[in-house]
């Protein structure tokens, strides 16, 4: 058996494989992100929908019975929006190995928290043997804010291991570019802590509006075409994988989610981005906001332009661009122009 398939645990069988391009009625392939899990796996009506359906015969009653319903509910409730997304990007990008020991790093989010819940229950019931361990670096939290994580950690029952930076404290003060030097910072930190416990992968949870998102801002910010990628060898610490497994899962689904089991996480985590939430600005990061709603006003016209956006870096034709690089060398177009 392939080894692809060998990646999908117990009880998935109605998710489609990653290699696997759906076809619309023409015969011409679908833009990534659009239906295509087929019946058993398809979006359907999408989590929401499904919530307020069947909410009341879920509620939860106790901390163990509610827990219970959450780990059900991610293979059952959310299994087409959230869950076949998530082994999706796995097999796809093959980005799970057997002997892999990943450090799930978490920041307090609804992103990285559901992530540590699906890494769980694909440990649980997956058939390749590898391990992980919960990671949250604390680079300067309030005491409101490390607590918010640890309740939320425990609530989910997900073992975290906090170890503590002043990453914070660090760029509080600079000018250019804080929220980027402290993501490489912390990134930084969490490879090194990952190593001391004998991690060769750190999983972060990007998910799919954060690629599209980054597509754009490349383009119409930075005037480059680029992608975020759903895995990267680490320059710093050679040994080291970072891992997107959540690179499929739609935010809307991850927001259906949090909301349907009355969940709070982290929004103003940073001291940056706290004084700005109490001035009332809210996200510090206005170049990501104004995508955002640049591709909220874009789908109102195309019902696709989310998926054609991610599919567009799949199908890159260099013979039809002027330059591009290769592993650090620029190439022209007239280098081949006369052949």
């Amino acid at each position: 058996m392939h080894e692809e398939e060998n990646m999908l645990p117990d009880g998935v069988q109605g998710c489609q494989k990653g290699g696997d391009v759906p076809k619309d009625a023409g015969g011409h392939e679908k833009a990534a992100g659009q239906p295509v899990w087929g019946k058993k796996c398809g979006r359907g009506r999408g989590a929401q929908a499904d919530a307020e359906i069947s909410r009341d015969d879920d509620k939860p009653v106790g901390d163990a019975e509610w827990l219970a319903g959450v780990e059900k509910g991610l293979q059952k409730k959310f299994r087409k929006t959230i869950w076949c997304p998530f082994v999706q990007a796995i097999n796809r990008y093959e980005l799970i190995r057997p002997g892999d020991r990943i450090a799930v790093c978490i920041s307090g989010g609804k992103d990285s928290m559901l992530m540590a819940k699906l890494f769980q229950i694909l440990k649980r019931h997956n058939k390749i043997p590898f391990e992980v361990c919960f990671l949250v670096m604390d680079p300067g939290y309030s005491k409101e804010n490390r607590l918010r994580i640890e309740s939320n950690a425990s609530r989910l029952a997900v073992p975290v291991e906090i170890f503590q930076s002043t990453i914070f404290e660090s760029v509080f003060d600079i000018e250019k570019s804080p929220c980027y030097l402290c993501a490489r910072m912390r990134r930084g930190h969490l490879y090194n802590r990952a190593k001391q416990l004998g991690c060769n992968k750190i999983a972060l949870g990007h998910h799919y509006d954060d690629v599209i998102e980054t597509i754009l801002m490349g383009m119409l910010y930075g005037a480059q075409i680029q992608t975020m990628m759903p895995k990267l060898h680490s320059t710093n610490f050679p040994s080291m994988e970072l891992i997107r497994p959540m690179y499929m899962v739609r935010e809307d689904d991850i927001k259906a989610w949090r909301d349907f089991y009355g969940l709070q996480f982290l929004q103003c985590a940073c001291k940056f981005t706290e004084r700005n939430c109490a001035r009332g600005t809210g996200d510090t990061n206005s170049k990501r906001l104004e995508i955002k709603e640049l591709i909220r006003e874009l789908k109102k016209k195309n019902q696709y332009v989310e998926g054609n956006i991610f599919a567009s870096v799949e199908n890159v034709n260099l013979s039809t661009v002027i330059a591009y690089k290769e592993r650090g060398v620029r190439h022209n177009f007239l280098e081949w122009y006369d052949e």
